[in-house]
């Protein structure tokens, strides 16, 4: 069982930046790929970047590519999004995942078994 709070997310002006936390509970963090999500209002569900549970490896959606870095630091379980460049297009809730993959990136929702409650970015532009 893992439990995943986010924390970071606010009001920034486009062109600016915020580092999302997620912050994970339970014994096996460090057997589990993570990923970061958004919704913005009107819309599905979209994947934004993944990582390894070792990190050596990581993926991003085109949309944020070069703009946004998802890290990880297992021993305080906890995954990170640095989001530099922000655009208006970025306003959405950010949820990070949990999926208990022990090789490379998960990229599909459906293969993420835990969530956390979302925080909100907004940028304005």
């Amino acid at each position: 069982q893992v439990q995943l709070v986010e924390s970071g997310g606010g009001l920034v002006q486009a062109g600016g930046s915020l580092r999302l936390s997620c912050a994970a509970s339970g014994r096996t963090f460090r057997s589990y790929a993570m990923g970061w999500f958004r919704q913005a209002p009107g819309k599905e569900r979209e994947f934004v970047a993944a990582i390894s549970w070792i990190g050596e490896s990581t993926y991003y959606a085109d949309s944020v590519k070069g703009r946004f870095t998802i890290s990880r630091d297992n021993a305080k379980k906890t995954v990170y999004l640095q989001m530099n460049s922000l655009k208006s297009e970025d306003t959405a809730v950010y949820y990070c995942a949990a999926a208990p993959v022990s090789f490379g990136v998960v990229v599909t929702t459906r293969q993420y078994d835990y969530w956390g409650q979302g925080t909100q970015v907004t940028v304005s532009s």
